[in-house]
């Protein structure tokens, strides 16, 4: 039994040895180890030696066992290191080649117009609200005196929810108006920017989602005067001194009077092309006095206090800021046309 240990002992350390990945070491451990291995076998044995000879065999053989026991885990840290001292070669990185650039953000040209127009009005005093874009037509329409059979409310133009045409995408921003006539103490001075939807074609002014700006005062003493002067300053200080706007009669239901602010046509400068189908100047914003009876509706005096409200086209706004002469530009995230942001 003494020679069959020693035998052990050597062929294994030998086999060991010549392990080349943990495979190999698992395979001789069982081999040498293992419950049918050849230590454990010359083990079973024990029992037919005599009582003196148990002692010293027995030692022996945990003598052999802690000698694999070792000799495996020395193989297996220098396969490791091994293993480790490849990985790192492989992997290795030259720092003094140049790296590769990393291209930079650029802010989108409706976030830009829309951040400056923010800036304007806050700086003049007024507030910025959100509101929700799935909206109840009673807020959208009722409230804004647009009742039943106004052409507003019709299928072909605006996008409903259900079959009774309560729930929709809000067609405007005016909705915020009357949430904020509900909520804010007066005076009020607000702008709620925010995606709107309507079933327009698509052409280079037009979409079926684009963004709108509402804006609001409500105080006593209000007049037409202040808002064609406030629009004239935000104008001015969009487009630079000597932008030139015109003011036409119009009608919406929710202001009386109403008007429309049209910019030059920044493409042709008045002289007539496509981008403003001909005409010279392009429609920047609806506009007008706060109508009575919107203010009677959300439990403000008409008496005592009286308002002006307009909504514009950030779209619009963003194309005559930054002389883009196709709407369709702007949503077709081409790489080409946002660099230049």
């Amino acid at each position: 039994m003494k020679e069959q240990l020693a035998k052990i002992r050597a062929e294994a350390i030998s086999a060991l040895e010549s392990a080349k990945d943990a495979a190999d070491l698992d395979a001789l451990r069982v081999k040498y180890l293992g419950k049918k291995g050849e230590l454990t076998g010359v083990l079973k044995m024990m029992g037919r030696l005599s009582p003196e000879e148990r002692p010293v065999m027995g030692q022996l053989a945990n003598d052999v066992r802690a000698a694999l026991e070792n000799a495996l885990e020395a193989c297996s840290q220098k396969l490791e290191a091994a293993a480790l001292e490849r990985r790192l070669r492989d992997e290795a990185l030259d720092v003094t080649i140049p790296g590769k650039p990393v291209a930079l953000g650029h802010q989108h040209p409706m976030n830009i117009a829309l951040e400056e127009l923010k800036d304007i009005f806050i700086g003049m005093g007024f507030t910025v609200l959100e509101g929700p874009e799935v909206e109840l037509a009673s807020y959208n329409f009722d409230r804004l005196n647009a009742g039943e059979g106004h052409p507003s409310r019709d299928w072909s133009d605006t996008f409903y929810f259900d079959g009774d045409s309560r729930v929709m995408l809000r067609s405007q921003t005016s909705p915020m108006q009357v949430r904020a006539m509900e909520t804010m103490d007066l005076p009020i001075r607000i702008i709620a920017p925010g995606r709107v939807y309507r079933k327009d074609e698509v052409d280079a002014t037009h979409s079926p989602m684009f963004h709108q700006v509402e804006g609001m005062v409500i105080d006593k003493g209000v007049t037409m005067a202040d808002l064609k002067g406030t629009l004239n300053t935000v104008v001015e200080q969009l487009y630079g001194a000597g932008a030139k706007t015109r003011f036409r009669p119009h009608h919406f239901p929710f202001t009386e009077p109403s008007c429309e602010m049209d910019v030059q046509c920044h493409k042709c400068g008045g002289a007539g092309c496509p981008t403003c189908k001909g005409e010279g100047w392009i429609e920047l914003l609806g506009a007008g006095m706060v109508h009575p009876k919107v203010l009677e509706m959300s439990g403000i005096d008409s008496g005592t206090y009286t308002g002006w409200a307009f909504g514009i086209g950030l779209e619009r706004m963003a194309m005559r800021r930054f002389k883009i002469a196709d709407l369709r530009l702007i949503f077709e995230n081409d790489m080409r046309f946002l660099e230049q942001f």
